[in-house]
């Protein structure tokens, strides 16, 4: 039985693609996922399957939301240690940036093509210090998340894969939840 970590994008922000934290629970064990938890309300899911491919996950869970609430949503799947990898590799580590709730993580669906990495790299943004690394864009937002001009919208334009973003506490959530 292996873990995963579930992550969705977009859910319960400004009132769009509300879903209930509950009711997704009991969707997600009505397809056959096991010791199914969720942690706050945007979109983040821990859950045991015999199913052995992240991507057949994802699909799993992104056709029952679409059957269940009507609407489609990104769904990124890690296992545990993919995502204990991309937060050991964090280089955003001042405690009081992490205490004030400037580092992100912009997790990418697949690594970016390289040419397109160097041409995102290039940009700028007075208040953004960022960085790319393999499937992870680690953000520290020196005015906050709020005031950020380096946004998730942008990323996934500018990279051209999708992705979803958490803040450095809730990443220590979901690893937690998952150990």
């Amino acid at each position: 039985m292996q873990t995963y970590i579930v992550l969705l994008r977009g859910v319960n922000v400004s009132g769009q693609k509300k879903i209930i934290m509950a009711e997704l629970r009991k969707i997600i064990e009505n397809i056959g996922f096991e010791d199914v938890k969720t942690y706050i309300q945007s979109g983040n899911i821990i859950l045991k399957s015999t199913i052995k491919d992240p991507k057949e996950v994802a699909s799993k869970v992104r056709n029952e939301i679409f059957a269940s609430f009507g609407f489609d949503v990104y769904v990124l799947v890690k296992k545990y240690d993919e995502l204990k990898l991309i937060f050991d590799n964090n280089p955003f580590t001042s405690p009081i940036d992490i205490e004030n709730k400037k580092v992100y993580f912009a997790l990418l669906e697949k690594e970016p093509k390289l040419e397109i990495i160097d041409e995102f790299r290039a940009l700028k943004f007075v208040n953004d210090q960022f960085l790319v690394k393999n499937d992870c864009v680690y953000l520290n937002y020196l005015n906050g998340a709020g005031k950020a001009k380096l946004t998730n919208n942008l990323i996934e334009r500018k990279l051209k894969v999708s992705a979803t973003s958490r803040n450095y506490r809730t990443m220590i959530k979901l690893l937690e939840m998952a150990k």
